[in-house]
């Protein structure tokens, strides 16, 4: 049998795949041509381009593989996408806001790419942000492919890919990736498409250097630079880039030269700030007119081809935008679904049998933590001194464990790769958990103090919160983010004290607990490694070694639902409601009341999100009278939700104005006397109690 040698262009590249790419670069520019021509018909809603990037996204995906590596594109990968196997149609559905669109069903703006299909995870708009989820799911892959966990699947020779703009380059979070990726050798490929300008901004003005060159001393790290114009020069440097990082020597990262021939999006006009030689020299060097070259060249096609080509490219794009156009309108009764996975909500559990040596809270969590990590191998404990030790020195010293104590004997117990000491950096910490969760492992990720999580801020909010929402339910972020939390500590001051957290609960799709009791503790901390969605888990530093708080270890099993608060005293004269390190101070309080304590009814909520309503409402339906009672700021504290729902929906019950006791609107001093004038004391809620009980 005789077979026909396949066809090759000068550089080595197969006609077929060429010609290929050649119909889907076309495809891919008219797909940006029709997506601008209804948006201003308005029936697209906003435009970014991905014009001058078709020859580095296709010959890139010609030596991926897509629903076997992984992928962290940015919004200009249109042509990559279109390459991995995302059609013309669903490309289109998501720029009219179909709720057929398979990657969020209408809930991301265009080119935010998605495909569970294809390992395409749901993207984020910050620039940059997506890197260290990427070295996560990297971690994830390495870490799952030598195991076998539920949920959880893994090659052992898949790569994640993750792009972003030479303007993106310029954020912390790319560099912190790079740190992490070199460090652990891990199968990152980085692809940095730089079409010279952040929206106007010149590449000039972002950095001293190419990010070629600001790299090139990264040890670990291959850098690749290639004409990103060239589809024949990506498809023999990319083959290369991605068999080094498959390999397992390290991460990758490819510096492409692209074009931009449209302005950066439709709310922006380049020939404000690009001057007209500019734009001319790169129509000249535009990708899809220099691979029409190169295939004319080899008499692959000719001028007569092109125009039918481009012609047949229209029409497929002209079919995908009548489909599109006739998908579904998203029903509005849907715009909050999907924003949490189930959350055990269920009953109370019956207090656990008593008896049994009393621990303290922060002995509880430890041992929570023991029992949670020996029972599911996909929780992974990371962060700043978690660890015990160098393993090198691990059986020469006790161990450390954290600044509180609270990891002490993970390492230990479980080793080196599953509770690990990170880089001092809280987006590093936050970020490669979300990546870990989005493979299927339960990372519980530790920031040392709350007073230092603002950095991990935009992980936190934007990628971890926002996941399960923006991608319509396709990926999920299961993970538990613990973090010591408060003050009433001499000289912990104002990077050591604060309590904040109201600006979490404002984040949807995060839940958020805090309990005050060992019991509470661990019954909630079980049920945060349960959950499908991002835990926050703070825990009070003031509690941690207390007597008053201490509770035998609830038994195996012995879980406390989310959003269900307790009655800690009961009364009928006057509500409190609080959580943290105030309930106690609500109890002390108490003694100081006489003969009105009796009438005081206190309430510990124990998760802020959810809340309970339902015993807030209950109980002020028969005191008539609440105090609301927090560490955090008094203004936007979360007690202002609580307070606002009472006059909503507890105003006909009520029998005196709702209370609100808080901090003070300053940081917490380092001063002894400030700090007590600072944060709520024990008189200041004897005082208010008895003015309230009075009213």
């Amino acid at each position: 049998m005789v077979t026909t040698p396949t066809r090759l262009l000068a550089d080595g590249v197969p006609v077929d795949e060429a010609l290929a790419d050649y119909r889907l670069a076309l495809v891919s520019r008219d797909l940006d041509d029709r997506e601008i021509a209804l948006r201003q018909q308005s029936r697209v809603y906003f435009q970014i381009s991905g014009a001058g990037h078709e020859a580095l996204g296709l010959g890139l995906a010609r030596s991926l593989r897509p629903g076997y590596d992984w992928f962290y594109p940015y919004y200009r990968d249109r042509a990559l996408v279109l390459g991995l196997g995302v059609t013309s149609t669903e490309i289109l559905l998501q720029a009219v806001g179909s709720a057929d669109d398979p990657a969020s069903g209408g809930r991301q703006m265009p080119c935010h790419w998605g495909s569970k299909r294809l390992n395409i995870v749901s993207q984020t708009s910050p620039t940059g942000s997506q890197c260290l989820p990427a070295v996560g799911c990297a971690e994830a892959a390495r870490y799952a492919s030598r195991r076998s966990l539920p949920g959880c699947s893994a090659h052992g020779d898949e790569l994640v890919y993750v792009s972003l703009g030479e303007g993106a380059a310029s954020q912390g979070e790319f560099w912190e990736s790079l740190n992490t990726a070199c460090r652990l050798h891990l199968p990152v490929l980085y692809v940095v498409a730089d079409n010279g300008y952040a929206i106007s901004v010149r590449a000039a003005e972002q950095s001293p250097a190419p990010v070629s060159e600001m790299v090139a001393g990264v040890r670990g790290l291959r850098v690749t630079r290639i004409d990103g114009r060239d589809y024949c020069e990506v498809r023999r440097a990319g083959a290369d880039a991605v068999s080094h990082t498959r390999a397992g020597i390290g991460p990758c990262l490819i510096h492409a030269t692209v074009t931009r021939p449209y302005s950066h999006s439709l709310s922006d006009d380049q020939k404000k700030y690009r001057a007209s030689s500019e734009l001319i020299d790169e129509a000249e060097h535009d990708p899809i007119l220099v691979l029409e070259r190169h295939l004319i060249a080899a008499g692959a096609i000719t001028d007569a081809d092109v125009i039918r080509m481009r012609a047949e490219a229209r029409e497929v794009v002209r079919t995908a935008a009548e489909a599109a156009l006739a998908g579904a309108r998203p029903d509005p009764h849907s715009a909050t679904d999907r924003l949490l996975g189930p959350v055990p909500t269920n009953d109370v559990p019956p207090d656990p049998p008593a008896g049994g040596e009393p621990v303290t809270m922060g002995d509880a969590i430890r041992l929570t933590l023991h029992e949670a990590m020996a029972a599911d191998e996909r929780i992974r404990v990371f962060g700043e001194d978690v660890a015990d030790a160098d393993p090198a020195v691990l059986d020469q010293v006790p161990g450390k464990g954290g600044v509180f104590g609270i990891t002490f004997g993970l390492q230990r117990e479980f080793g080196d790769a599953r509770c690990f000491n990170t880089p001092l950096a809280e987006a590093n910490i936050i970020g490669r958990a979300v990546g870990q969760a989005i493979r299927g492992l339960r990372p519980c990720p530790e920031i040392q103090f709350f007073d230092y999580v603002w950095p991990a801020m935009n992980q936190i909010r934007s990628e971890a919160a926002t996941t399960r929402w923006r991608s319509n339910g396709e990926f999920t972020c299961p993970m538990v983010v613990r973090i010591p939390i408060g003050g009433y500590l001499t000289g912990g001051a104002i990077w050591h004290s604060q309590c904040g957290e109201s600006i979490f609960a404002h984040c949807p799709g995060l839940l958020v607990a805090f309990p005050s009791r060992a019991r509470d503790a661990a019954g909630l901390l079980r049920t945060a490694f349960a959950c499908e969605d991002p835990v926050l888990f703070l825990e009070h530093k003031h509690l941690y070694r207390q007597g008053y708080n201490r509770d035998a270890m609830p038994p195996k099993g012995w879980s406390l639902p989310f959003g269900r608060g307790t009655y800690v005293t009961r009364g009928d004269r006057v509500t409190v409601v609080t959580w943290g390190a105030t309930v106690h101070r609500a109890v002390l309080a108490l003694q100081d009341l006489g003969a009105d304590a009796s009438g005081v009814e206190v309430i510990d909520l124990r998760t802020i999100a959810p809340w309970d309503r339902e015993i807030v409402a209950e109980s002020v339906r028969r005191t008539n009278r609440v105090l609301v009672l927090h560490e955090d700021t008094l203004t936007c504290g979360f007690g202002a939700e609580v307070a606002a729902f009472v006059a909503d929906e507890c105003f006909e019950h009520l029998d005196a104005p709702v209370w609100r006791l808080a901090a003070a609107d300053v940081p917490v001093a380092y001063e002894p006397t400030l700090e007590d004038a600072i944060l709520p004391q024990v008189a200041d809620i004897t005082r208010d109690l008895r003015a309230l009980m009075a009213y």
